[in-house]
């Protein structure tokens, strides 16, 4: 490490000591060079008419000096004195400077603490921002997909048209009819439910991909959370193809079983993976819809 290296290291590390330090210091030496004044040989100075040279008249020129008042009435006439005097000044005026240095030294940082929390509340406006502009889409979708795993999750015969809320208590033998359709209102098609249902996972799968991708959702933690994993769960599934071809065979099979889902059959396999598909990911598309209500909310 060269000298240069050596001297901003070294101011480095002072210009970080705070004030405070300084400035208690600076007040510390004070009662220190007065015990030495009074150890020198009162000959040494120049004892104004009546004064004394008691501890506490050497304490009032230790203060005189260090300050650089320099009253004149006890003046240093030998060289012991004088050399004690001078050192005391240049003390006073490096632990002044050094104090001056340190205020400055907090402010500057102060500042860039303050400039930094500035810029990272801007960016923070501007996510959400750019988050509230993409919630009524976002919005759909997850209402989208919500409304086809009711469909799903529940026999043809109990759907209703004006009442698509989904039961997160739906059991396996409710899934009898994924195969039909789901005769939701804004379901036009006599495609199967189940396979409406993943083409809404789908759409909402790559709303909640792009939302990240555009969105520093950071500072909305569980948001940030509930997003990655209904996306994982999504690219994690398999065998979409499987429910895009009617099975009918299949209706009585799956009403009929009761036994645990984790022992279904072979034959029911995708069946009782779309079923845990759906009791995850439904619940986290409402808590996803319960924190988007919740950042649009205006604070007060």
């Amino acid at each position: 490490m060269t000298i240069s290296d050596r001297l901003k290291h070294f101011f480095h590390v002072v210009s970080n000591i705070r004030p405070i330090v300084w400035i208690a210091l600076y007040v510390a030496v004070i009662p220190l060079f007065a015990l030495i004044y009074q150890a020198i040989p009162a000959g040494q100075f120049r004892i104004p008419d009546g004064g004394t040279t008691d501890f506490g008249s050497w304490l009032y020129y230790s203060i005189v000096t260090i300050t650089t008042l320099g009253f004149g009435d006890y003046t240093p006439t030998q060289g012991i004195a004088q050399s004690v005097t001078a050192v005391e000044v240049m003390c006073g005026l490096i632990f002044l400077g050094l104090f001056l240095n340190a205020v400055g030294s907090m402010k500057s940082e102060i500042d860039v603490t303050s400039e930094i929390e500035r810029q990272k509340r801007i960016r923070e406006e501007n996510d959400r921002q750019r988050l509230l502009k993409n919630v009524p889409a976002l919005m759909f979708s997850l209402n989208t997909f919500l409304a086809y795993c009711y469909a799903v999750t529940t026999p043809r015969s109990r759907r209703d048209e004006k009442d698509v809320s989904y039961n997160p208590d739906f059991t396996f033998a409710d899934m009898c009819d994924l195969f039909e359709p789901s005769g939701l209102p804004e379901d036009n098609t006599t495609l199967p439910a189940a396979q409406r249902l993943l083409q809404a996972a789908k759409r909402t799968s790559e709303t909640l991909d792009s939302l990240q991708s555009r969105v520093d959702l950071r500072q909305w933690d569980d948001l940030l959370e509930n997003a990655f994993s209904f996306v994982a769960a999504y690219q994690m599934f398999s065998d979409i193809g499987y429910f895009s071809v009617p099975q009918p065979q299949l209706q009585q099979r799956i009403k009929d079983y009761n036994g645990a889902v984790e022992s279904a059959p072979e034959s029911l396999h995708n069946v009782a993976e779309l079923y845990r598909f759906i009791k995850q990911n439904a619940a986290t598309a409402r808590e996803i819809e319960t924190l988007l209500a919740r950042i649009s909310t205006p604070t007060a």
